[in-house]
């Protein structure tokens, strides 16, 4: 009698245990899939603007370079984070300075690529929100109890949001209400 109910308290512990740890690696399975879609994207937005700065380069005529910062992108170790946000201030760099000049709106070339940025900057939206949400989700867990002291004992922590926002930094201007 002991016997069985020592095997009974054993089943429900490892049980209790593998759905715990089930349940964090689906949500951690499910981010690092969102994460790897959201870095090709990115990668593609970086190549598609480096393609917009050079065609505005030579139909305006100038050596000068539009958007300067994009070129650090890849020698520096940056997070995802802040790579999107580079970008996005780039892409309002050159829709700037496509305003500022005529002879950029009848380039079909330069067109085409905008408007491959565009899908590519939705992909990225729905991607960002179903990151989120299981961002959300996993911090949940992490904050509840049994699944605290599991993310403890394999040292499982809160992940930050994919909002283009960054607390740490002295940039205000992305806090915009």
């Amino acid at each position: 009698m002991i016997f069985l109910l020592i095997v009974i308290i054993v089943f429900c512990i490892v049980f209790s245990f593998n759905y715990i740890y089930n349940r964090f690696q689906d949500y951690i399975i499910k981010i690092n899939e969102v994460e790897s879609k959201i870095d090709e994207n990115l990668r593609n937005k970086y190549d598609n603007i480096l393609k917009i700065n050079d065609i505005i380069k030579n139909t305006i005529k100038t050596d000068k370079v539009i958007v300067d910062d994009i070129y650090n992108i890849k020698s520096d170790e940056k997070s995802s984070f802040e790579i999107d946000r580079i970008l996005i201030e780039d892409y309002n760099k050159v829709i700037f300075i496509k305003k500022q000049y005529k002879e950029l709106d009848s380039n079909e070339d330069l067109s085409k690529i905008f408007f491959e940025i565009n899908g590519i900057d939705e992909s990225l939206n729905a991607y960002r929100k179903y990151y989120n949400e299981n961002i959300s989700k996993y911090n949940e867990l992490i904050r509840k109890m049994p699944y605290k002291l599991f993310s403890k004992i394999f040292k499982y922590n809160e992940k930050t949001f994919f909002d283009g926002k960054d607390l740490n930094d002295d940039n205000i201007k992305d806090f915009k209400l």
